[in-house]
């Protein structure tokens, strides 16, 4: 009990005394407290044997008493194999739903292991993608899961050769350069496409993200499959792409409407941009006449009126493969990169079967 009481005097001040910042109790703090040696404390932090039970239940007891938590950094430098138990998540922007859904799921399969996940967003800016990744490289994380940037992914590659686990996670910018899992994106855009052709429409607007992402790459050459497989030709008044913002999403959507053959239907190949052409409809008085499909599900999607038919993804499973792999390498997994393509689902909900209006 004396011990006790000279830590709570040393680390909990009185509402009499002054506030004063607490120091973090340390192993020798823990080894008075537990009246053990400091080598003692040491093996039943770091989980060494040599110590008996009863020893080593009142280092535990300690430990809680003082709420110390072993300093992760000084216990890998000891390490051999230097890990950290930390791994970095690189996403497009947290904030939007399906990043956040990618998120939550790496963290579940990293916490199963005891793997502290790093996250950040690069909000397409590659000079912030490299902050993000240079602050994850010098806080020797295990393994790297990052949505690339467009452009250069030199740095990710020179990091992976030394010795850095690394998968790429919805975009395959480089495929054959490391382990990546990505949406079924162009079949899946097809498939979209082929809902509004079969429920009547010629005349489908595309509104596609920005250009030099592989996603909206593949999901434009997917409305052109569609349109190629039921004989129709593209018609570059219908395409629009890196449409970024709700203003230039939503003027598109206006001046389609607008022209001499207007568009019946809209294509749209982001959740952002889904939501951003359901208000214009909205506020132009024609979502209960026009068709919407959307690549990508979004919170309230079937909740609005009418409901937004969509090309869902599957986050869960693109988070949990993406952290399934990279511990693999973590653990010493060699061989050929993969490339793992995780199918889309068309969820046809009152927006997509919406025919054309009569002329």
């Amino acid at each position: 009990m004396a011990c006790q009481r000279v830590w709570y005097n040393r680390y909990v001040p009185t509402l009499s005394s002054p506030v004063q910042r607490a120091r973090r109790p340390t192993l020798r703090d823990v080894a008075a407290l537990a009246g053990v040696s400091y080598k003692t404390v040491s093996r039943v932090v770091n989980d060494e044997p040599g110590v008996s039970a009863r020893l080593a239940e009142r280092v535990r007891l300690a430990c809680e008493q003082l709420d110390y938590h072993p300093d992760h950094t000084a216990s890998t430098l000891r390490r051999r194999d230097r890990r950290t138990s930390t791994i970095g998540l690189i996403l497009e922007d947290v904030s939007n739903p399906f990043s956040g859904s990618l998120h939550r799921a790496v963290e579940d399969v990293a916490l199963d292991r005891g793997v502290t996940v790093l996250a950040g967003s690069f909000d397409e800016d590659p000079s912030r993608a490299r902050v993000l990744f240079t602050a994850f490289a010098r806080r020797r994380v295990d393994g790297l899961i990052v949505v690339p940037p467009s452009g250069d992914v030199t740095p990710l590659i020179m990091e992976q050769r030394k010795g850095t686990a690394l998968v790429f996670l919805d975009r395959a910018p480089a495929v054959g350069a490391a382990d990546a899992v990505v949406s079924d994106n162009r079949r899946g855009a097809a498939t979209g496409v082929a809902h509004l052709i079969r429920h009547g429409h010629r005349r489908i607007g595309f509104l596609g993200d920005y250009t030099a992402l592989w996603t909206a790459e593949e999901r434009y050459q997917g409305y052109l499959d569609a349109l190629a497989t039921h004989g129709m030709a593209a018609d570059p008044a219908l395409v629009r792409r890196d449409v970024r913002s709700d203003e230039a999403a939503g003027a598109t959507v206006s001046e389609m409407l607008a022209a001499a053959d207007p568009a019946t239907a809209f294509f749209a190949g982001q959740n952002l941009i889904t939501m951003a052409a359901v208000r214009r409809l909205r506020a132009l008085g024609r979502a209960h006449d026009l068709a919407l499909v959307g690549f990508d599900d979004f919170q309230l999607a079937d909740l609005l009126d009418p409901p937004v038919t969509v090309v869902a993804q599957d986050p869960v499973t693109l988070g949990h493969r993406a952290a399934e792999l990279v511990f693999e390498r973590i653990d010493g997994a060699d061989g050929q990169f993969r490339l793992e393509v995780v199918p889309t689902l068309l969820l046809p909900r009152g927006s997509g079967e919406i025919p054309p209006s009569p002329r």
